[in-house]
């Protein structure tokens, strides 16, 4: 089992920054990759940014250049920068963990709240 837990959303402006965090706990060691999901109102849950064991890194290609995805094994911590804000990036954010134990299991934390007022 893994537990996710969010945190960092808010309110901003356009054009400013947040980061959010995702601190795991449970089967580390398990987790093939990590990463942070959005939902807008309305819409489907989209990926934004993962993250790998190896550290390699993935992006939506509406959040690249302006996002980073980022990871602190020693506080097991995964990071979300999102620098330029923009209105579409409103919506809820989501972590995720991947365990690949013959078979995919997702989990998921309960996500935390971004506003871009523009």
């Amino acid at each position: 089992q893994v537990q996710l837990v969010e945190s960092g959303g808010g309110l901003v402006q356009a054009g400013e920054s947040l980061r959010l965090s995702c601190t795991v706990s449970g089967s580390i060691f398990s987790i093939a990759t990590t990463g942070w999901y959005r939902q807008a109102p309305g819409k489907q849950r989209e990926l934004a940014a993962t993250i790998t064991n190896g550290g390699s890194t993935n992006y939506a290609d509406s959040v690249k250049g302006r996002f980073t995805i980022s990871r602190d094994n020693a506080k097991n911590t995964v990071y979300l920068q999102m620098n330029s804000l923009k209105a579409e990036d409103t919506g809820v954010y989501f972590c995720n963990a991947v365990v690949n134990i013959f078979r995919r299991y997702d989990y998921w934390g309960q996500g935390t709240q971004v506003t871009v007022s523009s």
